[in-house]
């Protein structure tokens, strides 16, 4: 099984199964000679992690993390590494009804045609689970980009048919931690929450839209053609479990724009340097970031399973009803969803960053 890689010059590769006895992160080409806050790293995991609240799966893991190497007094090696967090509540038997069934909407039948095998305990490395090894390198990313004065922000902008309709720049991000999903409009939060307890005491599930804006990114960062940063973030994003549709800048809503209404124009600030009046391009420009804040979104589908009554085909070829599924799930993932958005962002910028030779690290 390949694909377990991602990045170039900081480059990570995950392992580990959603039941087995972990999961973890190899990262190669952190730089040596690195202070590593270990407690940032913790607290990042934290906002990602299962059991938070009435709206997240009630699986209970407190995904404290071992660094197995590339770290000596406090300070990383330049060897690879490697991040673990131990399984400690998995409840592998919630899914010995499912062992001979394929699930609508996961990679149950996909997998087992192309492998000829798959571990039904709540999906093996198809599930959301193995998210938590890349929030932990997102962590090591994120004190890099510190270093360089870049902050990356995500935030849940929609769930159904409830969002946001702030201008970025009017929001209040420091809001988006004092609710439960990740909004940062207290009014909208409440609205939110109350749409995914009712899905959830449906026995249902829902969607939404988390966003991203990164802040005073450097001019530079991407490469033409195939290594645009645009593709890069695309193809990040959409790695994510869930995820369905990724825009940046004004998105979709260009094609229903002219070039008049969409172009960036530029102009010269009071210290005579040129910068961008708008923004329609999210801050990249021929693959390039402009110097603009980059500004994405991420749509995710609703959880697939659900508790309601679903149909399954068995491997048999037999229709199957199974009613009131156990096992533990979000009844909407975008909240947990935000945590990956802001670790697979930074881990792009910090490659991008080494394969341009902007840094100021050695």
């Amino acid at each position: 099984m390949g694909g377990n890689s991602f990045g170039t010059l900081f480059k990570i590769t995950t392992f580990g199964e959603s039941h087995g006895k972990g999961i973890g992160v190899v990262i190669d080409g952190c730089p040596a000679n690195m202070n590593l806050n270990l407690d940032q790293i913790q607290e990042e995991l934290n906002k990602r992690k299962p059991g938070q609240s009435a709206i997240t799966t009630a699986r209970k893991e407190q995904d404290t993390f071992d660094i197995l190497s590339g770290l000596f007094e406090g300070k990383t090696t330049g060897a690879p590494l490697t991040i673990f967090i131990k399984n400690q509540d998995s409840r592998s038997e919630d899914y010995n009804m499912l062992k001979d069934v394929y699930r609508p909407s996961h990679a149950d039948y996909t997998y087992e045609l192309k492998y000829g095998w798959r571990d039904h305990r709540g999906g093996g490395r198809s599930s959301a689970r193995e998210t938590a090894a890349r929030v932990a390198a997102g962590a090591v990313a994120k004190q890099i980009l510190e270093k360089e004065g870049i902050e990356v922000i995500a935030f849940t902008k929609q769930i159904g048919h409830i969002s946001l309709q702030e201008n970025i720049e009017k929001l209040d991000f420091s809001i988006r931690n004092r609710n439960e999903v990740k909004c940062p409009d207290l009014e909208i939060a409440e609205q939110m929450s109350s749409l995914i307890k009712k899905c959830k005491s449906e026995g249902d599930s829902i969607g939404g839209v988390v966003s991203c804006v990164v802040k005073k990114c450097p001019v530079g960062l991407g490469e033409p053609v195939f290594d645009r940063l645009e593709a890069d973030l695309a193809k990040a994003m959409l790695s994510i479990n869930a995820s369905k549709g990724f825009e940046i800048g004004s998105g979709f809503q260009a094609a229903a724009m002219r070039g008049s209404d969409h172009n960036d124009n530029f102009r010269l600030n009071k210290n005579k340097e040129i910068e961008i009046a708008d923004n329609h391009a999210g801050g990249i420009l021929g693959g390039i970031s402009s110097g603009a804040e980059i500004y994405f979104n991420v749509a995710f589908k609703p959880t697939s399973t659900i508790k309601s009554n679903s149909s399954f085909i068995s491997k048999n070829n037999e229709e199957v009803i199974l009613e009131n599924l156990t096992g533990r799930h979000d009844p909407c993932i975008v909240p947990r969803a935000v945590a990956v958005v802001e670790a697979m962002t930074s881990l792009v910028l910090v490659d991008h960053l080494f394969r341009s030779k902007i840094t100021k690290l050695s």
